[in-house]
């Protein structure tokens, strides 16, 4: 891609640098909404407790002054799960939104239901790197995803610019592709400068 071709290594190892400090904080409302997807982590989990009637992996995701509920929970679903298979599949999910929303909650962020599988592959590819223990390929991606981004608002906030006088509607052209160019890369600043708690999402979504 055109990007590779710009980037000097010395540029490649500083953008390298800046996406480990940077993680998924550029995509925080991707990541929130993983955590109330089916195939997220803390559902995945909530599945492997409920099959071995053990409880406590899943505490992490909660607070303390949290448990009493969840473990209410948990003991009622064990409970109605023994009556069949549709009672099993209600009893399931009651326990999955159940946690979904004490770690939401938790987190300072507001539930909004349990969502479908996740399909963003940014978010899937995290997930990954945790599972094989490296994250030189999501690094790899996360970076071109960026040098892509910054060079394609560059390239197009550079050639308005040069017709910029030349009408109205060409300078309004500019101003959009100018505006465009610098909100993102202020956006990549931000987040590098910050990090990615739910609460903050929150914030972010609201604004």
């Amino acid at each position: 891609m055109f990007a590779k071709k710009l980037l000097s290594p010395r540029l490649a190892r500083r953008a390298v640098a800046l996406l480990g400090v940077i993680g998924l904080a550029a995509l925080p409302g991707i990541v929130g909404a993983h955590c109330d997807t089916m195939n997220g982590p803390v559902v995945m989990e909530a599945k492997a407790a409920l099959e071995t009637g053990d409880i406590t992996p899943v505490l992490k995701w909660i607070k303390p002054d949290q448990e009493l509920e969840l473990r209410g929970g948990f003991q009622h679903t064990l409970s109605v799960r023994k009556q069949g298979d549709e009672a099993r599949e209600l009893a399931d999910q009651y326990f999955f939104e159940t946690l979904v929303r004490l770690h939401r909650t938790a987190e300072g962020a507001p539930y909004t239901g349990l969502k479908n599988e996740s399909t963003e592959p940014v978010v899937l590819s995290a997930d990954d790197a945790l599972a094989n223990r490296s994250a030189d390929e999501l690094s790899e991606h996360l970076v071109q995803t960026v040098l892509d981004g910054v060079h394609s608002r560059f390239e197009h906030a550079l050639e308005t610019s040069r017709h910029a006088q030349e009408s109205v509607e060409k300078g309004r052209e500019y101003v959009e592709a100018y505006v465009e160019y610098m909100h993102y890369v202020e956006r990549l600043f931000n987040d590098a400068e910050t990090s990615a708690a739910h609460s903050e999402e929150h914030e972010a979504h609201s604004h």
